[in-house]
């Protein structure tokens, strides 16, 4: 009887130390885990590129790619004739169908006299200045001067992005950071769009305007977007500037959009 107590408390107390050792290993693994990035899932894809958005509704959205060059809303965007713009006439549309055209009566407006660029079609943007008439430049948002991002709607709207919301910008290649709003829809299935001014910003030097149109920008270029930033107007550089950097203070800097941009979060 003595030698059956004694082997069962000895297979007692290798339980409980086996118990105490599986405490210790959840109780470790979940202080790493309050450390450690964890792969997740993307909040939806978009030619293949991913995009995670960091928490609930109306949380920062991430994504990386390349940036194709928009010049949408600049005074010298597009001329009847091609002669010095900054994109071709077919990058505005076609007869009938123009994007990037203002038109009257299905005709796209030609600026005047007194206009920034006498003789170059009008060209606008998705977010617009109500205070300007619609054939004024100055309700538009100029490209060539203003640091912005063009979004497909899919991302806007399962992100409750809206018009003038906020951006950080990030270009992995050289570190360097830039500020802008949204300001532009871009087509359904294309990810990855700025300004040409944004596209300057992040370079190692501007190209000229007639070349810059056509050097997009390799991927690695992060994207971090503020759902209910802005105020659904158009902004001047240095507001821009002043709310982009303090929204990605809050956000953890630009290694924080680096990590969500691999899909590393939190569990």
């Amino acid at each position: 009887m003595g030698a059956m107590f004694e082997l069962a408390s000895l297979l007692l107390q290798i339980c409980l130390a086996r118990a105490a050792r599986a405490t210790v290993g959840v109780a470790l693994l979940a202080s790493l885990g309050a450390n450690t990035p964890a792969p997740c899932g993307p909040m939806t894809t978009v030619a293949g590129v991913p995009v995670w958005q960091t928490g609930g509704p109306r949380s920062p959205v991430v994504f990386r790619s390349g940036m194709a060059i928009d010049v949408d809303g600049a005074p010298r965007a597009y001329h009847p004739e091609n002669k010095g713009a900054l994109n071709r006439l077919s990058g505005a549309g076609r007869p009938g169908h123009w994007w990037a055209l203002v038109t009257k009566d299905g005709a796209p407006v030609v600026q005047g006299a007194n206009d920034p660029a006498p003789g170059y079609f009008l060209s606008m943007t998705s977010l617009q200045n109500p205070a300007f008439a619609v054939t004024d430049p100055r309700r538009y948002v100029d490209a060539s001067t203003i640091p912005y991002v063009v979004l497909p709607e899919a991302v806007v709207k399962a992100a409750g992005i809206r018009m003038g919301d906020i951006a950080a910008v990030v270009n992995q290649t050289n570190g360097k950071v830039a500020y802008a709003i949204y300001a532009d829809q871009g087509p359904k299935d294309k990810l990855g769009e700025g300004s040409l001014f944004l596209a300057n910003q992040l370079r190692n030097g501007p190209l000229p305007d007639a070349q810059a149109v056509r050097q997009s920008l390799p991927k690695g270029i992060v994207y971090v977007l503020f759902p209910g930033s802005g105020n659904g107007r158009p902004k001047s550089r240095e507001q821009i500037g002043a709310a982009g950097e303090s929204l990605l203070a809050r956000f953890g800097g630009a290694a924080a959009a680096a990590r969500w941009a691999t899909g590393q979060c939190r569990p």
